[in-house]
Formats: structure tokens, C-alpha cells, sequence
């Protein structure tokens, strides 16, 4: 039996555990992959408070060293459902069952695909999700960027150091928030395809080429790895009818970070909210965490 359980080890579950744990509450952590979440897929972060650049990696080893400090116990294993009972909130993950008094969800989210030909076949054979993850496998090679914000953009400035020449395809014109188009302009080997609508991704064992369609004509690229950027979505289909969910599927919280089901609480980017950020992630978290730290206190005193 644990006070509270953290379901995730992104910023958001960690700073979650930090705060119930510094309120005495016996709490642990379940993460299926490894403390830190996204930001181990991130190259540089400049625009968290305090650290004027800073790498996902290191801000991920410092939450985990965090935890540990504070003897915050990290389960590896993969959660897939939540229910109530008399003893309190039933989290059953692939391995084994917990059972703990207030419940915080950080699912973060994944990687949305671009659902075309040849995507699922050349899955880890040239297309990728994660440039900082697989972007060295391909240096000195032709590649493409697919996406139209802040994400691929980022992704086509990582892979310009690395690769020969970045072909970034845009459905659109290019929505940046954390970046400017200048950038770019120092990097000749970045080129940009607006209104380009990505069909079909070719190639033997590996990729060898993208099929796309620009001003009602079709054309191919001769790439040897696409990335794919197009945003992401809330892993949350094992909460459907049991906690409140928004027609995306991101799940609906309060100020105070309270789900539809009574004693769980839910922060970072697996909630509502336009703005998926380290810095959000990690207020949401602190909320949460007390939140969660109160719901126990409450329980204890019935």
C-alpha cells in the first residue's frame, strides 16, 4: 500500500513524487521506460527558467538523482489500468498490481504518425520519430523533416549538423513559438518545401525515397531516413469511460489538478491545455503532488 503512486517519470511525475514525498507521504513512482520522458529524445532546452541551455539528457539525469536523494522508489513496468476498490485506488500495470491512496497520472503522450504507405514497413529502418535519437545513424546522408512547427523545425536544425542536406516538407507555412525561421539561414543545406503533402515512403530493406505531392503534382525525394514531426497524442485509451477525457483524449483536470475520479490527479502533457512545456509540466506536477498529499491526510483522518 502506498500513499501515492506516479504514474509517469517525465518532469511532471517527478516533481509530482518530489512534493509528496517531501510532505511525508510514502510514495513511488511507475515508469515503463526511463525517468525523464521526452527529455531524453531533446537536444537542447533554452527556454526553462534557470538554465539558459541545457541538455533533455542532463535535466533528465538530475530528476532521477533528485528521486533517488530522496529515496523515491522508481517501478519499471507498463501501466494499463486503474480502478477502485475499498482499500483505495487499483493500479494494475503488465507485471503486477499496486494498490495506493491517491493516484497521480503523468502518461505524457506519443508520437502521432503520418498514416501513409511504406511508414509501418520501414518503422526503424529509416523512419523515425526522434532526430536527437536516431539522426547520428545517418550523417553525412540525405534526409527528410516532415512537419510544420516548432518540433520539426527543431529537428531540421539538429539533423543539418549531422546529414548532408535536410529536406523539411510543410503541409503549410511554418508555425514556430520557440524559434524564428533566421535561424536557419546560416545553415545552407536546410531546405524548406511548403505545401508538400507526403504520400509514400519507398524503398527496399530501407528507405530510399519519399513520395510527395506539391502544387497537384507528384514528386520524389531521394532521402535515405524521414522524420517525422507532426505532434503528438495523449496515451491515455486505457482511461476511456473511467476518468473524463476531451474530444482529443487529453484528460480534464481542475485547478487543483482533480480528475473526474475522486483521489486522482493528472498533470503535464497528458492534460488539456495548448502549451506543452518543461516549465508547465513541472508546475502541474507540484500541484498535483500536494494535491494528492492532502487527499491522503483527508482519508487518514476518516
Amino acid at each position: 500500500m502506498f500513499d501515492v503512486l506516479v504514474i509517469g517519470g517525465g518532469p511532471a511525475g517527478v516533481s509530482a513524487a518530489i512534493y509528496a514525498k517531501r510532505a511525508g507521504r510514502n510514495v513511488a513512482i511507475i515508469e515503463r521506460a526511463c525517468i525523464g520522458g521526452q527529455l531524453n529524445l531533446i537536444d537542447k532546452i533554452e527556454n526553462y527558467a534557470g538554465f539558459k541551455c541545457v541538455s533533455g539528457i542532463e535535466l533528465a539525469t538530475n530528476l532521477q538523482e533528485h528521486a533517488q536523494e530522496l529515496d523515491i522508489p522508481i517501478i519499471y513496468d507498463d501501466f494499463v489500468n486503474i480502478s477502485e476498490s475499498e482499500d483505495g485506488k487499483i493500479v494494475e500495470c503488465r507485471t503486477d498490481k499496486y494498490v495506493a491512496k491517491a493516484v497521480v497520472l503523468a502518461l505524457g503522450n506519443t508520437s502521432r504518425e503520418l498514416g501513409i504507405e511504406g511508414e509501418q514497413e520501414f518503422k526503424g529502418n529509416g523512419v523515425s520519430y526522434c532526430a536527437v535519437c536516431d539522426g547520428r545513424f545517418f550523417k553525412g546522408k540525405n534526409v527528410a523533416v516532415v512537419g510544420s512547427g516548432d518540433s520539426a523545425f527543431s529537428d531540421a536544425l539538429y539533423l543539418s549538423s549531422l546529414c548532408q542536406n535536410v529536406f523539411l516538407l510543410t503541409k503549410s507555412d511554418l508555425k514556430l513559438h520557440n524559434y524564428t525561421f533566421s535561424e536557419a539561414e546560416d545553415k545552407n543545406n536546410i531546405t524548406v518545401l511548403s505545401s508538400a503533402i507526403s504520400k509514400k515512403i519507398n524503398g527496399n530493406v530501407t528507405v530510399e525515397s519519399l513520395t510527395y505531392e506539391k502544387d497537384g503534382e507528384e514528386k520524389k525525394l531521394d532521402v535515405d531516413a524521414v522524420f517525422v514531426a507532426i505532434g503528438r497524442k495523449p496515451d491515455t485509451k486505457m482511461l476511456e469511460g473511467k476518468i473524463q477525457l476531451n474530444e482529443k483524449g487529453y484528460i480534464i483536470v481542475d485547478d487543483k489538478m482533480q480528475t473526474s475520479m475522486s483521489g486522482v490527479y493528472a498533470c503535464g502533457d497528458v492534460v488539456q491545455g495548448n502549451m506543452k512545456q518543461v516549465s508547465i509540466a513541472v508546475g502541474q506536477g507540484a500541484v498535483a503532488g500536494n494535491e494528492a498529499n492532502k487527499y491522503v491526510l483527508l482519508s487518514k483522518r476518516k
